[in-house]
């Protein structure tokens, strides 16, 4: 099948090819996981040209692993039964070199073929009683344990034989980290020997020793065995890496030391939504892995197909609005696109197209873009470990996801902090901490946000933010009573129905609600007492009944708090917290006075306008990008009936869109270009509120007017100094 080349040849230069610094210019990836039957129904040529077309700079190739698509020399390294005398993995090499691109192999050592698994039965992954584990997916294949001698020996040497027969830059592995726990002889004996304990069995119970340690040595063992991996390849190519996929949870399995060290890349395996997942997770994904190494370049890879976890078409085509909005939502917040399709024969390629568009979206803003950082004055805090329990069913990130989502609807540009990188140097680069359900956190991180809020930063906390340790033992008091200005009196009770919360205080918190006197509650109330000097302004209304109708009124005033607003005398920052389940009711119900509540708490606690701000029609996904004398504002539209359900039939343009930027001190105006519709834009200056100018930003707000935006718009301002 042939394409037509409409998009224009890539260029191959400026790009670093062979040394060690390779990843920093593999920016656009093609991936192709080839299936067994392809070397004799594929055409390399068509993928050497979707390669151009969409101006990948580099390329991720099935070798081996499961199934080797090249003549391997290695026993019981199974060869496709069509590979015969050709080599695939070969001729899309040679073509992606004469590109000029990257390369990197794709190996998959999660399962082994029946000869293998009878004559290397120590390669296999076993049941408690020991039992070989059969293939859920097909047939008389077996999986491996991740820890034994075929991961640690026999992948290796099949990474040995790849990096010295073949041009490439790097190894990729998919699956590579078992699939539960594996009761080989191998990891039983690792295990016992390195820790005392038996692998625990049963459910997972994180205050039991033993699965305690398992996690602990899981990490540890797989971090070894990157190392081993990575180590193989650069003793006989010293550019190359071997990079194992790191799946969606980016690098937290894993030893942050032994990561740095090894992994110089992040790609991010998140390849579309699951089920009604929204469109903004593309670019939490990107967040998230910058959110733990902020220095490392990550990608995210997206899958040309639907990505349902129940029900897996992994050959098919989803829809391409849904394709180009993922990609570029990814990129927008820091993360470079990589599209992956399984199957080299393609059946259905109205793919190509709109991955054609997504990427020469990222090729015309990468020169922009490059140079910048992203950059926020609010952080949202990631918990991997620390998270507290969900409300209803919307899964265990309910609270982040209200909070993520309230904050895209207000256009505050925000940042992830992970749980496992909270430290003094990571908060200082912003002035908001928001912790949406933080309930397991250690006194080490209870002290390092104390610090940061006595040090002028403003936190905003909800439901059972600190009310456990690490290990989810319930604390008597919440571990940052003194920062919230609250003290714990009775634990949520609920569910609640028909619960409200009253305006109680006039305060910027409770503004904006058009006279309402009072606003939709929560479900899961906790009794706190507020201490001297906090304001309330909200207070929960005593229960009433809500059947039968005439019996739906209130019989009592308002009385306990329901958001408490802390800003301590003598200096440091502000504090708010709310004592019910704000985030997860927001992301189930997604009314919008619960999204105002979330808003005007962040920008309270801030105490300072907004460094930038975006108006007009729409659901748009905000980033801002920082230069040197420049600022870049990135405006992603998610506008579509259906973007709370996830799937996107067709991009629907909004506009005009107003981009307000605060100009920093001693700028006396800016001038602005918009990059994709590459053209110049007017600058309207005008005094700031309160014309003063300070630490907060300066005297004078530059507005730059976005027409049109129909995927992706940005704003880019370079400011003139007096």
């Amino acid at each position: 099948m042939a394409l037509d080349v409409t998009a224009g040849e890539i260029s191959a230069s400026g790009a670093v090819l062979r040394t060690p610094d390779w990843h920093l210019t593999a920016t656009r990836w093609t991936q192709l996981t080839l299936v067994e039957n392809d070397p004799v129904n594929f055409d390399p040529e068509f993928w050497i040209e979707v390669m151009r077309r969409t101006r990948s700079n580099a390329a991720c190739i099935s070798a081996g692993g499961y199934i080797a698509f090249y003549p391997t020399k290695i026993p019981y390294h199974y060869r496709s039964a069509y590979l015969g005398d050709t080599d695939p993995f070969g001729a899309l090499v040679e073509g992606a070199r004469r590109l000029g691109m990257h390369v990197m192999a794709r190996v998959d050592p999660h399962a082994v073929h029946a000869d293998a698994a009878a004559a290397h039965p120590e390669w296999l992954a076993l049941t408690a009683d020991g039992t070989p584990i059969e293939h859920w997916g097909y047939p008389d294949i077996w999986l491996t344990c991740p820890f034994g001698p075929y991961n640690r020996e026999f992948i290796t040497e099949v990474a040995r034989e790849i990096v010295s027969t073949y041009d490439v830059d790097a190894i990729f592995a998919n699956r590579w980290q078992g699939h539960g726990i594996s009761y080989s002889e191998a990891a039983r004996r690792s295990f016992r020997d390195e820790t005392g304990f038996s692998l625990p069995e049963g459910e997972h119970d994180g205050r039991d020793p033993a699965w305690r340690a398992y996690a602990d040595w899981r990490r540890r063992k797989l971090s070894e065995l990157v190392g081993i991996w990575d180590n193989a390849v650069k003793d006989i190519r010293p550019h190359a890496r071997f990079i194992p996929n790191l799946g969606g949870v980016t690098a937290r399995d894993l030893d942050r030391e032994l990561v740095e060290k090894h992994y110089p890349i992040f790609f991010i395996d998140k390849q579309g939504r699951s089920g009604v997942e929204v469109p903004w997770s593309a670019g939490r994904n990107g967040k998230r892995s910058r959110a733990m190494f902020r220095d490392r370049p990550v990608g995210l890879i997206t899958s040309v197909g639907p990505e349902h976890h129940q029900h897996r078409w992994k050959d098919s085509v989803t829809s391409g609005a849904e394709v180009s909005t993922w990609i570029v939502d990814g990129f927008a917040h820091g993360a470079f696109p990589w599209f992956t399709k399984f199957n080299g024969t393609v059946s259905d390629p109205r793919w190509v197209q709109p991955v054609a568009d997504a990427f020469r979206l990222h090729a015309q803003l990468e020169p922009h873009l490059s140079s910048m950082r992203i950059t926020a004055d609010v952080a949202l805090f990631e918990p991997t470990t620390s998270t507290g329990p969900s409300s209803g069913s919307s899964g265990p990130y309910a609270h982040e996801n209200g909070f993520y989502h309230a904050l895209v609807e207000a256009r505050i540009p925000f940042e992830l902090v992970s749980d496992q990188n909270l430290t003094d140097e990571e908060l200082a680069r912003f002035r908001v901490l928001v912790l949406a359900n933080a309930e397991r956190l250690t006194d080490e991180q209870c002290s390092t946000i104390r610090e940061f809020v006595r040090a002028g930063g403003g936190l905003v906390a909800a439901h059972h933010s600190s009310l456990g340790d690490d290990l989810g033992a319930r604390r008597s008091n919440f571990g940052l009573a003194d920062v919230f200005g609250v003290d714990l009196e009775r634990p949520a009770r609920g569910p609640v129905k028909n619960n409200y919360i009253a305006i109680t205080a006039d305060h910027p918190i409770s503004d904006g609600y058009g006279g309402a006197s009072r606003i939709i509650g929560g479900t899961e109330l906790i009794h706190v007492e507020e201490r001297p000097g906090t304001v309330v302004p909200f207070r929960f209304v005593p229960d009433f009944p809500d059947l039968p109708m005439e019996e739906v009124y209130a019989r009592a005033e308002p009385s306990l708090p329901a958001v408490v607003a802390h800003e301590p005398p003598g200096g440091g920052g502000r504090s708010v917290y709310l004592p019910f389940n704000v985030g997860s009711l927001f992301w189930e119900e997604l009314q919008p006075d619960h999204g105002r509540l979330i808003a005007n708490a962040v920008r309270w606690a801030s105490a300072a306008p907004d460094r930038v701000r975006v108006d007009g029609p729409g659901l748009i996904d905000v980033a801002v990008w920082e230069g040197a004398g420049e600022l870049a504002v990135v405006a992603v539209n998610l506008t579509n009936p259906m973007a709370m359900k996830g799937p996107i039939r067709e991009i629907v343009s909004v506009g005009p869109i107003q981009v307000a930027v605060r100009l920093p001190v001693g700028v006396s105006g800016a001038d602005a270009r918009l990059l994709v519709a590459d053209t110049g834009a007017e600058v309207e200056i005008a005094a700031a509120e309160g014309g003063q100018e300070g630490a907060d930003g300066g005297g004078l707000v530059a507005t730059v007017t976005m027409p049109s935006v129909e995927l992706l718009e940005v704003a880019r301002l370079s400011w003139r100094r007096a």
